[in-house]
């Protein structure tokens, strides 16, 4: 059984940052659950465009109030608390935080926490991370 606090991951290397978000990683690659869990904070204000070819991922929003734009449709969606999202087809979508969005997210393959996003808003293969 693993159990794990947020309140003291937060402060240790499991708690990535990156362009106005901060992510802390719960659950990864290493602990053997075939996908990874994560508390994700985007700033109030901020636009994130992402592009998860070789993940896919889960996000349930747990506070705050946003939207996500599916760009190859151009479909827009309300994010609020309550409101869950999977990108279920490696889909090209930017996430804008009207307010501060506190999102809990599960990633399929897990990521090993060390992952930067690339030029094109993606992850590595996992291979490639490891």
């Amino acid at each position: 059984m693993l159990v794990r606090d947020f309140n003291e991951l937060k402060n240790t290397d499991k708690k990535v940052a990156d362009a106005r978000w901060t992510s802390v990683r719960m659950l990864l690659a290493d602990d053997g659950m075939g996908f990874s869990f994560h508390i994700t904070t985007l700033e109030a204000g901020s636009e994130h465009t992402f592009h998860y070819k070789h993940h896919f991922e889960s996000v349930y929003c747990i506070s705050g109030k946003g939207s996500i734009t599916d760009l190859a449709t151009g479909e827009t969606h309300e994010i609020k608390p309550g409101v869950m999202y999977a990108l279920d087809q490696h889909d090209h979508h930017t996430l804008r935080a009207e307010e501060e969005l506190v999102m809990a997210c599960c990633f399929n393959p897990p990521v090993t926490g060390t992952e930067v996003h690339r030029e094109d808003g993606s992850y590595a293969p996992a291979e490639d991370a490891a």
